[in-house]
């Protein structure tokens, strides 16, 4: 595979980059989201990286793949690496039941029958336990997470919402307890483990577990609630996710979660075993757990799924105030990140979109076409719009031909492109499947670039 410089210099390449930054762009306007980080990796190269809107709205500052955000449910899988390493380390069993590494580890169980709720159980969360500690930290503005007393009191309080290994139920109680069993059998505190057996070796130089509250409003980005009837984005506040920092603390950049991505596309080839071997981290990222419905798989941390036959490694972070998406196709090596400041942020449309574009490109990447001459592509790229139906037309240069994406609707992925071939003068047709369809007419201005755009007797003006 090409790498580095070059692989940004492709053709193909370049025109899938320039659609995904045109449509990341309009969904963030139209989608009112306040600020989105987005990344594309390849391997070991961070081919895209950029940042739209702002990480403050107040202040104005600009959203950059450096902008720091809550990566919540991410964290996740750094708790699981950290349990995995133990694991090797022969200190503890996957089939352990919790309670033989935390002593005060007591719930209700809801079967007699049940077996024990096992180590294992809480990385693919099959563990049977509910969905949370019985606190309302997701919806009070105070965002009271509790702290590790207080979740080991309530837990005494609480039972069991399945028989251990039977159904799947997204636990965030789950991982905060692995976090304790790791700390517990690091006789370490959790994020300094973390920090020096995980992040640091990763060289990871901007992710933390905690909330960076020195850096709010600065580099780390202000959380916005999601839109209500009044279409006002309202500032929230900072939190400390205390007892589930393990399952939702941690704070990260784009730029750092791209060399989380390669960290993982090396140690799967066997060229890093820095943290975990390849071994251990192939078994992570294969299926552990279906659940009795067939419809949802888990690894061991990692979400794992299939899309047209290909196995997808991802994960979902959403915590107050940010939604973030890291997905990964292993077999080719590309990975997609995507991080906002908005409570309804559509980080995984983004990623969906980024994959479909960015990813498919890259598993098709052919020797570009010797370009064209006589014409220059470059002055028909624009944004065109008309005062009736609202929304875009991005028309980009796609390798001898033009690429057109519709903009304007922030709640889908982006589908259909369509592919415009030269045919003389400033005349263009589109062409699918191979064949001829209507022709596209461009008008330009006095500046030589494309003013006017005309298809199917509709006329749009070149907005940008």
């Amino acid at each position: 595979m090409i790498n580095g410089s070059d692989l940004k210099r492709h053709p193909k390449v370049k025109s899938a980059i320039d659609i995904i930054d045109a449509w990341i762009d309009s969904v963030q306007v139209y989608g009112r989201v306040p600020g989105i980080s987005a990344g594309f990796v390849v391997d070991q190269d961070l081919v895209f990286a950029k940042g739209y809107g702002c990480s403050n709205l107040e202040t104005g500052v600009k959203a950059t793949p450096e902008t720091i955000y809550s990566i919540c449910s991410i964290s996740k899988l750094f708790t699981s690496i950290g349990v995995m390493q133990m694991r090797d380390a022969g200190v503890l069993s996957l089939r352990d039941p919790v309670s033989d590494h935390l002593d005060w580890f007591d719930i209700k169980d809801v079967d007699l029958k049940s077996g024990p709720v096992r180590v294992g159980g809480l990385l693919t969360h099959s563990s049977g336990l509910p969905r949370e500690s019985d606190f309302p930290y997701w919806t009070r503005l105070d965002f009271p997470f509790p702290k590790e007393k207080q979740l080991k009191k309530q837990l005494e309080k609480q039972s069991m919402l399945y028989p251990a290994d039977t159904r799947y139920q997204y636990s965030n109680l789950g991982f905060a307890l692995a976090g304790a069993v790791l700390s517990a059998r690091a006789e370490t505190p959790y994020e300094q483990y973390v920090m020096d057996k995980i992040i640091r070796p990763m060289g990871l130089e901007d992710t933390r577990a905690h909330f960076p509250i020195s850096l709010h409003g600065e580099q780390m980005a202000i959380g916005y609630a999601g839109l209500s009837r009044d279409q006002v984005r309202r500032p929230l506040p900072s939190f400390e996710t205390r007892a589930i920092t393990s399952a939702a603390g941690f704070t990260s950049t784009v730029k750092d979660l791209a060399r989380f991505a390669s960290w993982n596309f090396r140690t799967l080839d066997n060229q890093d075993d820095s943290v975990i071997n390849g071994n251990t981290l192939r078994e992570m990222q294969r299926v552990s757990w279906v659940d009795p419905d067939w419809k949802i798989s888990w690894g061991l941390g990692f979400c794992v799924s299939q899309q047209d036959g290909t196995t997808i490694v991802s994960h979902l972070g959403a915590c107050p105030g940010y939604i973030s998406h890291f997905v990964m196709i292993p077999k080719i090596k590309v990975a997609a990140i995507v991080l906002t400041n908005a409570a309804d942020g559509p980080a995984a449309n983004i990623t969906a979109s980024m994959m479909k574009i960015l990813g498919r490109t890259m598993m098709d990447l052919k020797d570009p076409e010797p370009p064209i001459t006589g014409i220059d592509l470059e002055q028909y790229v624009g944004n065109f719009s008309n005062p009736v139906w609202g929304g875009e037309l991005a028309v980009r240069v796609d390798g001898n031909g033009l690429s057109v994406i519709s903009l304007g609707n922030p709640y889908q992925p982006l589908e259909e492109i369509q592919r415009l071939a030269h045919v003389e003068g400033d005349t263009f047709v589109r062409v699918e499947t191979g064949d001829p369809r209507e022709k596209w007419y461009f008008e330009l201005g006095e500046a030589g670039n494309a003013s006017l755009l005309k298809t199917h007797e509709g006329l749009y003006s070149r907005i940008n």
